[in-house]
């Protein structure tokens, strides 16, 4: 059982799927970062002051005065911070294909590049047997 665990995690799929999640921890916190501190504040000030973090409708007061709030604000939050990721994350992909596209290219430039064959090498050699002979 040990065995196959071993076979298992050391599986390059695995292993690319670990470096993944830790990557995309990394990059949540970047763009998470963006949103509420750049982002965030650039559209409250566009918005003449608005706080979306704070944006929400009192629904009820519970009975030891506490306010029972609907917090829209934090909704506007995540789908900006969402958009922002899927914005980034396309953006990476589309210059990951771009990359892919150009390495492909060059690969299939290099192998229609026709290499010289013997034959072609013994009709030089003719060639310039048959020159010298005149």
């Amino acid at each position: 059982m040990i065995k196959e665990f071993k076979e298992f995690i050391m599986r390059g799929n695995v292993i690319d799927m670990a470096v993944g999640i830790v990557i995309g921890g990394a990059f949540t916190a970047i763009v998470t970062s963006l949103v509420e501190d750049i982002i965030m504040p650039l559209l409250g000030l566009l918005t003449s002051g608005v706080d979306f973090k704070k944006l929400g409708v009192v629904l009820s007061t519970g009975p030891d005065g506490t306010p029972n709030v609907l917090a829209y604000g934090n909704l506007i939050n995540a789908i900006v911070s969402f958009l922002l990721i899927a914005l980034c994350v396309f953006l990476v992909i589309k210059g990951l294909n771009k990359l892919r596209n150009l390495a492909i290219k060059e690969k299939e430039e290099e192998e229609e590049e026709p290499e010289e064959t013997e034959i072609d090498l013994l009709k030089e050699i003719l060639t310039t047997l048959q020159n010298e002979k005149k």
